[in-house]
């Protein structure tokens, strides 16, 4: 399956429980979203999907919608289990926004000017300094952090139009960062939009990341479980088995309908 995208660029993708998921490695993801970021006109929205994501598009048809219209990159291991189930092999890398994001700004040379929106005031400006320090190249903005009135969301979207950035980050959790981008940010805005969940909390310090060994063998998510137990237990505990029963039912349901078509 292909997406075409802004009328010129193309990304190869799998179906996860109905969800187009790209399947690109590190360099063609790179390659991609920073051609998107060069273009002149048109906008593309990228989004992550992991396990609890996909959970929560299964019971949320406005969330479905909106992923339906954004450009959506594997994130963890849980969907890497999914794609093998159902195509026969992982993705080529877990795109994950925490370690894609930063990675992306370092690979973009050219430099951009980027709009942050999202996390508390305090981790908001945090997470703008860190960005500048890691990539001094690129011009950061902090327009707002995530916990504005939502019926002044047109005079932070003006905010964002005065600026003209070539990327806009949202940090607003899902799926309410996905679905606020698809009601409120349209191409003027910005021409590359990233939902980037936790992201800023992480670049700031304030939340602290796995041991690389952990990242590794794919195990942050039981560093994140034993840091946050008790507001994490059922994405990971409930929520993991659930969405991998989910995707069991999702292959018998292709296989029985592959079955019937041919039967008739």
């Amino acid at each position: 399956m292909n997406l075409r995208t802004n009328g010129s660029l193309v990304a190869s993708q799998r179906d996860i429980l109905g969800i187009p998921v790209c399947d690109l490695d590190w360099a063609a993801a790179f390659d991609f979203a920073a051609r998107v970021a060069d273009l002149p006109v048109g906008q593309t929205t990228i989004a992550f999907l992991n396990a609890n994501n996909a959970n929560l598009m299964l019971s949320d048809a406005e969330y479905r919608n909106a992923l339906e219209r954004q450009l959506v990159l594997p994130d963890g291991h849980g969907v890497d289990i999914a794609s093998k189930l159902l195509h026969g092999h992982p993705f080529p890398a877990n795109l994950n926004g925490t370690d894609f994001v930063p990675a992306l700004l370092t690979y973009m040379e050219t430099p951009k000017r980027i709009a942050l929106i999202g996390a508390e005031r305090d981790v908001l400006l945090r997470a703008a300094e860190k960005f500048k320090a890691h990539t001094p190249w690129h011009e950061f903005q902090a327009v707002s952090d995530g916990f504005f009135d939502r019926s002044k969301s047109d005079a932070v979207m003006a905010k964002v139009r005065e600026l003209q950035p070539d990327i806009l980050l949202v940090a607003m959790g899902s799926p309410v960062q996905e679905k606020w981008i698809d009601r409120h940010v349209t191409p003027g805005h910005a021409r590359l939009v990233i939902s980037v969940g936790a992201l800023f909390d992480f670049v700031a310090g304030r939340v602290p990341r796995a041991p690389v060994r952990m990242r590794r063998f794919r195990l942050e998510w039981l560093y994140r479980l034993m840091q946050e137990p008790q507001r994490l237990w059922y994405r990971y505990i409930v929520g993991n088995p659930l969405f991998l029963y989910r995707v069991a039912r999702y292959k018998l349901q292709i296989l029985f309908g592959r079955r019937r078509n041919g039967r008739a």
